[in-house]
């Protein structure tokens, strides 16, 4: 019997909220969190009690302990009721490998071994590729890539692939993906104005960062204090706008102590989500109710951000020039009016500024900014974590905290990152809950192994690369997504890894898959953000003030969506439809809907549309004889099987054969997108392949990474 595996989770669903860590909930002086208190407690007379007899939980929690479970807290009762440390709370410990073994699959297989299972055969070169690429660029392969790896017969060509694809520059495009969710990293400022503010410069820091492999503990830095740093940068400064990423207002009648509690509590909360993987939120009004954060911790830890100046409230604020070395030789040039005017072109960017004059930092009760009766409070750690010692012993500021966030005593951090990793790489977390390492979350399934890669990301230098690579060269990575019904039986979440996941990518990477298969994709890095395509009328709701949607023309009408406006209350309805988050919140956690709106979306969005118009263009550049198959290699990178052929044939001539009959119905197919129609080109036989294309785009295994 092990405490935080069978005992903690039903305790901490069914008790705590009671008999717990918060003090101004907890019954009857009983806390069920700490050692003793169940033998003390009368704990298992009172969950065998009759309804009408003290039964606990009461009715009123709408609570009820399953048969087995009240057994196991007897058992448990029985053997000593022997407490642990929460799992997350304690210092990782790194397992022995043997010598020669690859430390995921070793770790993996003694999991499967001990279940009686056996991890799957390993996938086709045509799989690895494609689920590489998906995973660590975003992007699919081209066909001639697949045959090049697939025809590569070196011992050494896989891990080759692997070097390559980290060195691709895309690479950083994929990784910042998920920390800017995590982050919550957004072009506006969210509330009902929703207004522009100037950030995008910091999306650019963190696609670089990932590029260049910047260690993760100096990104942690640059980005809670990069504006203290003794060799602090323009880089650095604009890594520092994470603490200028929250929700803000510019309305007139606003009031600066409300937003300045507002913002304290929503840097507690994304560096709990970012770093800490804990949902420090709910000790903003109360101490948390299953883990031991007290409002106290949650007021000190935002203590150490009431150095940052904060804009003024209702005001917009310009932000730092971020300028090119060419652009900051023009302006060491210029002198008054004419600096001045030159400046005001350049690209700016929201940053940390430290003042002297911190602000003061008190308790509010309830989180009632109006309130000002609560304790005031000086930086400081959560209590229940190893402590921070600043310079002289005292509390430091945020260099300090970014220091403890990301030191070998800290037993967090690496965990959550290397939880978020393996589910980029693995469809699910080592713990799933990937926000929620504490109580309410779920203890990893193989802890030794989530051990083990925090420790290793720690000992590499914090490398991300390394990790990354250690990853994906494994044969737990490698295997087939398919499974048998006896394997879905013994393991139908797949929690044990005895086989790969198959998942839909993510709403940006559908969209950039789509304009890569159709040759619109452009391939530039970084800049502001872009406007695609968007339903008439879709702002229209959008006050204070109102505002008009202008779609880009060009080259940024076909940029990737890692670069699309975001607009946290009206985010664009493609993402919405693929389960983007508004960004609102941090989000550690994308869901993963599968709705018929989402074909609708790839069917009938102007964007998809016009790829599959461009997809068609390319094809029939090709001789007739070969289309078909090319076009499946272009989406796929395989051949279509028989049926295949013969399906799309079909839908080839029911096509051609209406929009011959048709013309104007073909005219308005070949009219959606700014891409124009080839001249002399047959607008019928066009307008056929474009829905052929359509088709194409709009297939699982097109929007699967498997």
């Amino acid at each position: 019997m092990e405490f935080n595996r069978d005992i903690r989770p039903i305790l901490s669903d069914n008790c705590f909220y009671c008999h717990g860590p918060d003090a101004g909930k907890r019954q009857a002086g009983l806390r069920l969190d700490q050692p003793n208190a169940a033998t003390k407690g009368a704990l298992v007379k009172r969950i065998f009690a009759a309804p009408d007899a003290g039964l606990m939980p009461p009715a009123e929690s709408h609570k009820q302990l399953t048969p087995t479970q009240k057994e196991t807290l007897k058992r448990w009762v029985a053997e000593g009721a022997a407490y642990q440390k929460h799992w997350a709370f304690e210092a990782p410990v790194k397992a022995a490998i043997p010598a020669g073994k690859q430390p995921t699959d070793f770790l993996v297989q003694a999991r499967l071994a001990s279940k009686g299972l056996t991890p799957s055969p390993t996938a086709s070169r045509r799989i690895l590729i494609r689920r590489l690429y998906a995973d660590l660029l975003g992007l699919p392969p081209t066909p001639q890539e697949v045959a090049a790896f697939e025809q590569d017969r070196a011992p050494d060509a896989y891990a080759k692939l692997v070097e390559r694809v980290l060195a691709n520059p895309h690479y950083g495009e994929r990784m910042a993906q998920g920390w800017l969710d995590v982050v919550r990293f957004a072009d506006t400022i969210g509330y009902h104005s929703d207004t522009p503010r100037n950030v995008w410069p910091y999306r650019d820091y963190v696609i670089n960062a990932f590029n260049s492999n910047k260690r993760f503990d100096r990104f942690t830095q640059e980005q809670i204090a990069g504006d203290l740093l003794p060799d602090a940068s323009q880089e650095t400064r604009v890594g520092s706008a994470f603490n200028r990423l929250l929700l803000t207002t510019e309305e007139g009648g606003a009031q600066p102590k409300d937003y300045e509690a507002r913002m304290l509590t929503d840097r507690v909360r994304a560096v709990g989500t970012a770093w800490l993987g804990l949902t420090t939120g709910c000790a903003n009004c109360h101490d948390h109710k299953f883990d031991p954060i007290t409002q106290r911790d949650f007021f000190r830890l935002g203590a150490y951000f009431a150095d940052i100046q904060e804009g003024i409230v209702a005001v917009r604020e310009p932000g730092m020039v971020v300028a090119t070395p060419e652009q900051e030789k023009r302006l060491a040039q210029l002198k008054g009016a004419e600096k001045k005017a030159y400046e005001a072109t350049l690209t700016r960017c929201l940053v940390s500024v430290s003042t002297e004059k911190r602000r003061t930092v008190r308790i509010l009760p309830r989180g009632n900014w109006m309130d000002e009766s609560g304790e005031v409070v000086t930086a400081a750690t959560p209590s229940f974590l190893p402590p921070l010692r600043g310079a002289g012993g005292g509390p430091g500021g945020r260099l300090d905290l970014a220091n403890w966030l990301v030191s070998r005593e800290n037993p967090l951090t690496a965990r959550a990152v290397m939880n978020r990793l393996w589910k980029q790489l693995f469809g699910s977390g080592l713990s799933r809950v990937l926000d929620d390492l504490g109580a309410q979350g779920e203890p990893p399934t193989n802890p030794a192994l989530l051990d083990w890669l925090a420790c290793e990301f720690v000992d590499s230098g914090w490398d991300v690369k390394h990790m990354v690579r250690l990853l994906v060269t494994s044969n737990t990575y490698k295997q087939v997504s398919t499974t048998s019904k006896a394997r879905l039986a013994a393991d139908p979440d797949n929690r044990d890894y005895d086989r790969q996941s198959r998942f839909r990518l993510d709403a940006e990477l559908v969209r950039d898959s789509a304009l890569a298969i159709s040759g619109l994709l452009s391939p530039a890095i970084g800049g502001p953000s872009v406007k695609p395509y968007q339903p008439d009328g879709y702002w229209d709701n959008l006050n204070f003030p109102t505002r008009k949607y202008a779609a880009d023309s060009g080259e940024s009408q076909y940029r990737r969506g890692l670069y699309i406006w975001w607009q946290r209350t009206f985010l664009h309805p493609s993402l919405l439809a693929f389960d983007a988050p508004s960004r609102e919140e941090c989000t550690a956690d994308r869901g993963r809907s599968n709705l018929p709106q989402q074909a609708l979306v790839l069917l009938n969005d102007p964007t998809y549309v016009e790829a599959a118009r461009a997809f068609a263009t390319r094809v029939l550049q090709q001789p007739e004889e070969t289309r078909l198959a090319w076009a499946w290699q272009q989406a796929l990178q395989r051949p279509p099987d028989t049926n295949e052929q013969r399906t799309l044939q079909e839908l080839l001539k029911k096509h051609l054969a209406r929009y011959k009959a048709e013309p104007k119905a073909a005219d308005e197919v070949l009219a959606v997108g700014l891409v124009p129609v080839p001249a002399n080109v047959d607008k019928s036989e066009l307008a056929a392949w474009t829905l052929v294309c359509r088709v194409l785009l709009n297939l699982h295994e097109t929007i699967t990474r498997e």
